[in-house]
């Protein structure tokens, strides 16, 4: 289960997604400035910002003004539904499935693991982008929507 290790591209876009309420300020945030502040290489942000355009869990906005925002409020959007986008573009790769099993790994080990995914499942569907941002804006991280605000005001 390859829950135990999440992968680079998992991470990248729990990133961005957390990026993007974090920082935009009512304007659409573009894959630049993601880039920009987490550092995610741009082949695998693209891809993965696509994906979630067609999940609905962002919505594209076109233009040069254009970018990327939430396709619904931070606290409906959680962690485990980006998790899920993720997991279903990534190579279905599955070792247990051909492998040779004994009784014991048959009947105990892997219910045991399968179990174990599912809690973390439950937890990560139980974590919302809103708990990511709070979690951002108590360690002292500055989002640049309020800079953003400012400049308004």
């Amino acid at each position: 289960m390859s829950m135990l290790r999440p992968s680079k591209k998992m991470l990248f876009a729990i990133e961005a997604v957390l990026d993007i309420a974090y920082h935009a300020g009512g304007e659409p945030v573009q894959s630049r400035e993601i880039t920009r502040r987490q550092g995610i290489p741009r082949r695998y942000l693209e891809q993965t910002l696509q994906q979630l355009v067609r999940s609905g869990l962002l919505v594209g906005v076109r233009g040069p003004r254009g970018g990327y925002r939430l396709a619904r409020e931070r606290r409906r959007i959680s962690v485990g539904e980006i998790v899920r986008v993720v997991r279903a573009m990534e190579t279905p790769e599955d070792p247990y499935e051909d492998m040779p099993a004994s009784e014991l790994g048959k009947n105990v080990i892997r219910p045991m693991w399968a179990d174990l995914a599912e809690e973390i499942m439950t937890r990560l569907d139980a974590i919302t982008i809103d708990d990511l941002c709070m979690r951002s804006y108590k360690s002292g991280i500055p989002s640049e929507a309020h800079a953003k605000l400012d400049f308004i005001i």
